[in-house]
């Protein structure tokens, strides 16, 4: 016998397949209709099997009671209670503010030499700049100051830093229950001009100031900006309790290594360089 041949005899047509199957089907259905009692074993047998995997009904009430109470009842956190209520988290600020923030302009300097750009002349050079500099305008954030010796332009870096540092001071107080305020920024770059102008009539002004490099700002620690709705009437805050919410969210970022930070008494600021 050839392979052609037994080719032909092997193969099935789709009509002659589909009236096998049909066959089969009629075949089984009148085993089920005569003996009705082999497919009743089957089913009990199949289901002593399963039930040998299968958890108890006292385990299952268990699991279920168990799944309750944990949906019920969340595990506690730094921001939830085991009630679900929200927790209201305690003040620590820092021991000492001229320990925590010690960064004098020598140290400063470095860094800011390192991510700044070369110094501006005058505001129209700053905003000729734009490759290097961005603008720094007051947002729901933070609110900048009344600039006379300074010019509101950073390089991105430190902008990304100011940023980081105004939206984690609101949500400190959010979970501190304290009402919420914007930082205010007193001083950001300073051109040559500027420098020029504060060295008249101030001589503690340094004329290699970190400002020139667009890699520092000054926050104020004894004024901010309180936000409310137009006819709104906040509860009262003291300037003092802001100082020490800032100063934790100040203390983490210098942990993190994202900034110097010199603690300015006679100035009322933090004197912020990025890194």
């Amino acid at each position: 016998m050839t392979k052609n041949e037994v080719y032909k005899i092997m193969k099935i047509s789709k009509n002659r397949f589909l009236q096998g199957f049909g066959i089969i089907v009629v075949f089984l259905g009148i085993i089920r209709c005569s003996f009705p009692n082999v497919v009743k074993t089957h089913i009990s047998v199949s289901k002593s099997d399963s039930s040998c995997n299968k958890p108890t009904e006292s385990a299952n009430k268990s699991i279920e009671k168990t799944d309750e109470f944990s949906l019920k009842i969340p595990v506690a956190s730094k921001f939830f209670n085991k009630d679900g209520s929200l927790v209201k988290n305690k003040i620590y600020s820092v021991p000492n503010f001229g320990i925590a923030f010690p960064d004098q302009n020598d140290v400063q300097l470095i860094s800011a030499k390192k991510y700044g750009v070369n110094p501006v002349q005058n505001r129209n050079e700053a905003e000729q700049r734009i490759g290097e500099l961005v603008y720094i305008g007051s947002n729901p954030y933070y609110y900048v100051d009344n600039l006379k010796s300074s010019i509101p332009y950073l390089v991105p870096r430190a902008a990304v830093l100011l940023q980081d540092i105004a939206r984690n001071f609101f949500d400190s107080l959010q979970v501190k229950r304290i009402p919420l305020h914007k930082i205010i920024i007193t001083s950001v770059m300073r051109s040559k001009s500027d420098v020029q102008k504060l060295r008249s009539h101030n001589g503690n002004a340094t004329q290699n100031s970190c400002h020139l490099y667009g890699t520092t700002v000054d926050v104020c620690y004894n004024r901010y900006k309180t936000v409310e709705a137009p006819g709104e009437n906040r509860r009262k805050v003291r300037n003092d309790t802001l100082k020490w919410v800032l100063s934790e969210v100040l203390n983490d970022m210098r942990e993190q290594n994202r900034c110097h930070i010199k603690y300015e008494v006679h100035q009322g600021c933090f004197h912020i360089t990025v890194k």
